[in-house]
């Protein structure tokens, strides 16, 4: 067999991604282990002159631990909100054949064309009249509204991948439609759970209008608000702020770790199966 010659384009163009890619990582990882006066003097890119964790420790020392369990909580809840109503909802919409469920459903495809903006009035009223401002519940419970249309849509796109033939298999085993959803459903479609939960875990995390305008108080901020602590009217504390930012990614990143067989599956339509 003849060798088949190295395409030296393609080895140039990774070279160009990886640094395209790696410097922006680079510039963040080395600022947080610099001090303040170094990253002035010396700019971004140099090499650190010393080795510090004071960015870490003073991110903390800010209040900014209590943002992150905030943070977690939220997440956690949103998480847990989405896992109880969309599974048994796409279900529904999937082996469903009434109105009803249909209705609901396009009622659900009306949420994802309506953007947060534009309700964030009736539902800063909608929640203190319900009195949850500057509370994390009166910040779950829209974030979670937010994140069903969506998680409605993959999961219900999955389970429609799942072989009639299956039900079919089951019904003759005489199985009710709760076991075919815990026992048949559920396993074939943890690439779609999957995908819902990161993607309902981005949003959470990530979120930052609901938080600004229903919550107050400092023992309520989340992650994204408490990064404008490193602002101050003498300047910006980059290397504590970027600190900060390398801090709040470490939990996305250890779900999509933990998530990205299921979550790559159920992105290329295979249900997990």
């Amino acid at each position: 067999m003849s060798r088949r010659r190295p395409n030296y384009l393609a080895g140039a163009g990774s070279l160009v991604w990886l640094f395209l890619v790696g410097l922006p990582l680079y510039v963040m990882l080395a600022a947080t282990v610099r001090t303040r006066q170094d990253y002035a003097d010396n700019g971004p890119v140099s090499i650190p002159d010393s080795f510090t964790l004071d960015n870490y420790t003073s991110a903390f020392d800010s209040g900014f631990g209590q943002y992150f369990v905030n943070t977690l909580v939220v997440t956690a809840c949103v998480i847990g909100i989405v896992l109880l109503l969309v599974p048994p909802l796409a279900y529904a919409i999937v082996r469903s054949r009434g109105r009803a469920t249909s209705a609901v459903f396009r009622l659900f495809l009306l949420g994802l064309a309506i953007p947060a903006q534009a309700v964030i009035v009736p539902m800063f009223y909608l929640i203190s009249e319900a009195g949850l401002y500057d509370n994390l519940l009166g910040v779950i419970l829209p974030t979670a509204a937010f994140c069903l249309p969506m998680s409605a849509l993959i999961l219900s796109g999955a389970m429609r991948d799942i072989s009639p033939e299956l039900y079919e298999a089951m019904a003759m085993d005489g199985a009710s439609p709760r076991r075919m959803f815990f026992q048949l459903v559920l396993p074939l479609s943890r690439g779609g759970l999957s995908t819902i939960v990161v993607f309902s875990a981005l949003q959470a995390w990530n979120g930052f209008l609901f938080p600004l305008v229903l919550t107050q108080s400092d023992s309520t901020k989340v992650v994204t608000l408490g990064l404008y602590n490193f602002q101050t009217e003498h300047g910006i504390d980059i290397p504590g702020l970027l600190g900060a930012v390398v801090l709040s990614m470490v939990p996305v990143l250890l779900v999509y770790l933990f998530a990205r067989r299921a979550l790559v599956q159920g992105l290329m339509g295979v249900g997990g199966k």
